[in-house]
């Protein structure tokens, strides 16, 4: 059997925001761009890699509850809904981009000892970025 990750959805509350950083910023192309009741659903990944990202409006979802959609909104504030890994052959100059930039670095890169360098940004949506380098 084989199996491969196609995409991930991660939420965003502000379609320009979230184009600004994962477009503009992290260099990810736009894979598609769907708008439907004044909301919009945004494909983005990495040129040249077939996973995408689907950013799309919180707790649209028809199933949710109001009091649900009240703590999906509270916890994007808070940053601790969503969250993604990436990785990088250069962490330190990606970190460096993105602080100038004026990212959310949440964590400067360190050297972990399970082999691992990483750091964590968030996101316009308050989406928690893990980025690792290996040794």
């Amino acid at each position: 059997m084989d199996i491969s990750i196609h995409g991930s959805f991660l939420p965003q509350n502000d379609p320009e925001a979230a184009l600004a950083f994962y477009r503009d910023l992290l260099g990810f192309e736009v894979r598609n761009d769907v708008g439907y009741d004044g909301m919009r659903w945004i494909t983005v990944g990495p040129p040249g890699q077939p996973v995408s990202i689907v950013l799309h409006p919180p707790a649209v979802d028809p199933g949710i509850t109001d009091e649900e959609r009240r703590v999906i909104t509270e916890m994007m504030a808070k940053g601790t809904y969503a969250s993604i890994l990436f990785s990088s052959d250069d962490l330190d100059g990606l970190f460096k981009h993105l602080a100038d930039a004026g990212a959310e670095v949440i964590q400067e890169p360190t050297d972990q000892p399970y082999g691992l360098r990483d750091g964590a940004v968030r996101d316009p949506a308050g989406n928690l970025i893990r980025i690792q380098q290996r040794s």
